[in-house]
Formats: C-alpha cells, structure tokens, sequence
C-alpha cells in the first residue's frame, strides 16, 4: 500500500485540551500547524473534565498565587518540581483570564465576577484555612474548554486529521524526531506526517485498569510511542485513585460534590474522614481520601449488600443547588446508578483516575532524555513535568494542560524555521504486518480483561513486594501470550480491531513501566501505598523514578526543590 506524505511546519498528535492549546499558540504565530486525532477533538477525554480549573483569582476571598503553589507541593508529597509549580501556579490567573477572553463560558457571582468552588486540600494562608480556588463552568468545565480551544483553532487556521491513530515516532539518524507514521481509522491509508516540531498531547493510559473513570481511547499511545523510540518515562509508579467513582461503570463523580457542600458516609451513617482528616475532612487530598474509602470498605463498614460501596450524599443542598451547579453529576447518578442525588445518596468507590507520571519534559514541553530531544515535545497527562509529583490536587489537570499547551507552542513557535528542510527518516511498518498475519492465540478483548484485572489486582490502591513480584511475573506470561494474538473479524471491522490491539501494546507497556517502577520505590509517598514499607522516605526516596523499556531498566533523577523567585517549601509530615 502506498504511504500518502503530508508537511507541516508543526504537529500536535492529540486534540484534548493541551493540544488544541498548543496548536493554537502555534497557528497564531503564523506557522503551519496539523492536529492528527485518533477522535474527532470534541469527543477527546477533556470534555470529561468536571469540577473546574484553579487559579488565585481571589474571587470568593482574598487569594495569592503562593498559596496555591504551596498547596500543590504539599499535595505533591514533596515530589513536584518546585520551579516547575511556581511557573504554572504564578501563570494560572492570568491563563483563565485569556480564556474567558476568549469565550470560555464560566459560571458567575452575582456581581458579575467567575464563581470559584472549594475543591480538596486547597488553603489560604499556607494552610489555615479553606480556599474556593477552582474557577467552574457548572460541573461542565472541560466541555466549555474544549468548545472554546476549537473554536478557536478553527478560526486560526488549524489543520485537523481526525480518526487517525499514530503509530510511531519518524527520527532521523542523529536523532531528530521529524514527525510520526500513522493510520487512518476509516480506511486502513498509511500516512506519514512531517514536521520541524512534534508535540505528543496523547493524553493518560487509565483503560490500564479495570476500574477507570477513564474514556476507552485513553491507552497510553504516547508513552508507548516515547518507550519504543528509547526514551524513558518519569514517576510511572504513581497513579491517582479517585475517591469517588460509580460502582461498575466508573464514571466519575467528580470532586466538585464535596466542594459544594456533600459528604460521605459509611454504612453506619458515620462521616468517617473526620477519622482521617480531622480539618479537611471529606476535602483532604485525593489519595488520603481514596484510602479512607477504601480502608472503610475492607473493614465491613461498607454499603450494600455486598458492603462494596461508600454513601455520597448532597440531597441536603437541595434541589436547587444540584440543578444550577452539578447537573451533569446528577445526570449520571441516575443513568449510571440509578440514583437521583436530590433524593438519596451516591454509591461511590475507589477509582484508577489519573496518571501522574508520563515522558518527562521541561518547562518548555521539551522531551527529555538528559538533553531535550530534538524536534519532540509532550504536554498534557501523557507528559511529566512535574508539577502533579506523587498526587495531583483537583482542578490543576485543566490548569496543566493550559499552561504548558501554551508554553510548549510558545517555544516551539519560536525555534523551529518555516519549511526548515528535515533530515530523512523512515517509518517502520512491520509492525503492521505482523498483525495481518494469521494467529493463533487469543483476542486482543481476551488479553485485554487479563491485563487490566491484572493491574487492578496487583497495582492498586494498596501494593507490596510480594503483589509487585507476582505481577511482573504475570505480566510475562501475559506478554508471551499477546505474542499469538488473533484478529478475527476480517470484514469492515478489521481495521478497527487492528487498532484495539495497537492500544493493547501500548497499555501492556505501560503496565510494565508502573509495576517495575512501583517496586522499584520503597517508600510510601502520595498515591503510591506499599503495605510493606508504610512511610515516607525523604532520604533515600527524594527522586523521580526513570524507566527504559530496554532491558527493564531503572534509574532515577533528583527532584527540584528550589522555586525560581522564592525559597522551596521544606518538605512537611502531609497533614489535613
């Protein structure tokens, strides 16, 4: 089959929010930018972005920048890079200005002013008391910016390849990444996409996990992508567990509940977290309570009959406050659990939500392998940089995904020379042809529940040596197995079955990082909970973990301490 060439001064694989944010700062730079999307951009996992995005906008009490930055650090459990959280924290009101300017449609005070919410282990005063940070767009924050960026994008210029899935990197002999190969969903074309500056926007690898808030295209194309080509991936150890997931589907209730006023409840009626965090209480940070649930649950005090879930309860807001201020929460309560929240209370559980860890980059979105690698970037969730460290606080992904889109197109637009002549590189598709070929082993839906049980069994809230060891070795059985995976439906449909089992690849590689990783680190710090060594070890363990996919290999690198402006805040024992 021919291979169909396109050349852009600049590509960005991904169009969630920090790849439309990129591309946008791109095109408005006058350069020739392409967004490759295995989904049309609207239908990208951001949209599911509920609670808001946080700034210091000071609307709901006086607020500061260093505030924020001080709770993103602590929330880190020290482990986020301190000039890197500053550089976004000090940004963050000046990036949800731009986007009101731009259209965004926020919820309003009534003088007129954005309406922020409280969200989970965020503070004023370094500590003293409760923010109301988290600038909203009803409980439909995501949705609006995304509409917002694209828009945007469209006006500015933007090129879009939608229902294309990018298989590789193209890097030149000296190493130069020049862009990737990919294949068109639709019709199976084999396309290769050139450009002085590729941008890996992928988003998470949550469909890891049995149990995921998670939209299935969220399988960790990027940092497979990153692993095959040599590159390392950062703190892939570290995976954020939602307290509060609907039981089986996973949908996510998001934190904007608690913030509004809701709480929860065991199944003897008791507001447990003020057990676990006697002054946050149901808006500590997202691990400390993730953990509550889920030690809750195996003590017996769950509800149900089977003892499996955790009562949310918000009917005493009332009807009001539920329909002007969470009514997509309510929407899904009552498709996915059948439960009106106006009337009763939410089931809700533990659940895989977020990937802290990614490709590592710089402050510019620059992928790093010691030295940036030339001609790539990462942003977003598929990217570490770190300003998440070991727990991610609540409406900082958004904010995330905004700052370093922008930086990253910002820098780029910068460097890269228009129809700057590439260096030759050529696309390698045996990879292709090894699936067409006939199996004889399982389906890639088969292999796929296995590894996926796999995780959540022995990669989960809770994790030691023993589960880690068993893992790894399951994990090679499993890896032999997908060695003779089949295809079978060679109608119409095969494409598409061919591209599950080129996310399946990427989700085994993952999967190999975080549990190689996670029994690499011998601590206890954020969401990563080993059973067998239950502290924080700020001697030994004060580093971000390095994985290569070559020979397993593991390294580290040390963490940031030092602020470009301020002094570093001392790492704390993590109270709330």
């Amino acid at each position: 089959m021919d291979v169909i060439r396109h050349r852009f001064d600049a590509l960005v694989v991904g169009g969630g929010g920090a790849g439309l944010r990129c591309a946008l700062a791109l095109a408005e730079a006058g350069r020739r930018v392409a967004v490759v999307s295995k989904v049309m951009p609207l239908r990208s996992h951001t949209v599911s972005a509920q609670g808001g995005i946080t700034a210091a906008l000071g609307n709901m009490e006086p607020d500061d920048w260093r505030w924020h930055m001080f709770d993103t650090v602590k929330g880190s459990d020290y482990l986020g890079d301190q000039d890197a959280i500053e550089f976004m924290c000090r940004q963050a009101a000046q990036a949800v200005i731009e986007l009101e300017q731009m259209g965004l449609p926020f919820s309003r005070r009534e003088d007129g002013r954005i309406y922020q919410r409280a969200f989970g282990a965020q503070s004023v005063r370094f500590g003293e008391g409760q923010a109301h940070r988290t600038c909203a767009a009803a409980d439909r924050t995501g949705h609006a910016l995304l509409h917002t960026l694209y828009q945007r994008n469209l006006r500015a210029g933007t090129r879009f390849f939608d229902e294309y899935f990018a298989l590789d990197l193209l890097r030149s002999t000296q190493g130069e990444v020049t862009g990737i190969a990919a294949l068109s969903i639709a019709d199976a074309g084999r396309h290769e996409f050139h450009a002085a500056a590729t941008v890996l926007a992928t988003g998470g690898a949550g469909r890891v996990f049995r149990h995921s808030t998670n939209a299935h295209i969220n399988t960790g194309d990027g940092p497979g992508m990153a692993l095959r080509a040599g590159l390392p991936l950062q703190d892939m150890e570290f995976w954020q567990f939602h307290p509060t997931g609907l039981p089986g589907s996973g949908s996510l209730i998001s934190e904007a509940v608690r913030g509004e006023g809701g709480y929860l409840l065991n199944a003897a009626g008791e507001r447990f977290m003020l057990r676990y965090a006697p002054h946050a209480a149901d808006l500590a940070s997202r691990d400390v309570v993730a953990r509550a649930l889920a030690m809750e649950i195996l003590a017996g005090r769950g509800c149900g009959s089977q003892g499996e879930y955790i009562h949310l309860r918000l009917d005493h807001l009332g009807e009001a406050v539920i329909r002007e201020r969470l009514p997509g929460i309510r929407e899904l309560a009552m498709r996915f659990a059948n439960v009106d929240p106006v009337q009763a209370p939410v089931p809700v559980v533990p659940t895989a939500h977020y990937m802290m860890g990614g490709i590592p980059v710089n402050l510019h979105g620059q992928v790093l392998d010691r030295d940036p690698v030339p001609g790539l970037y990462a942003i977003g969730e598929c990217a570490c940089v770190s300003v998440h460290g070991a727990n991610r606080l609540g409406g900082n992904s958004l904010l995330d995904l905004v700052i370093f889109g922008r930086a990253a197109g910002e820098h780029a637009a910068r460097t890269i020379a228009v129809d700057a002549p590439l260096p030759p590189a050529q696309a390698d598709w045996e990879l292709l042809a090894r699936l067409d070929r006939p199996g004889t082993g399982e389906t890639v839906a088969c292999l796929r529940d296995a590894l996926q049980r796999l995780m959540q069994r022995h990669c989960g809230v809770f994790r030691d040596g023993v589960l880690l060891d068993e893992g790894v070795r399951e994990l090679d059985a499993l890896s032999q197995r997908a060695q003779q995976l089949v295809l079978t439906d060679r109608s119409r449909a095969f494409n598409v079955e061919r591209i599950e089992a080129l996310e399946f690849g990427n989700l085994l590689q993952v999967a190999r990082a975080t549990l190689f990783s996670a029994r690499f680190r011998c601590e206890s710090r954020g969401a990563h909970t080993r059973e067998d060594y239950p502290q924080r070890d700020d001697t030994s363990w004060m580093v971000h973990s390095l994985y290569w996919l070559q020979d397993d290999r593991l390294g580290s690198k040390p963490v940031n301490l030092q602020p470009e402006s301020m002094p570093g805040f001392v790492p704390q024992p993590r109270i709330y």
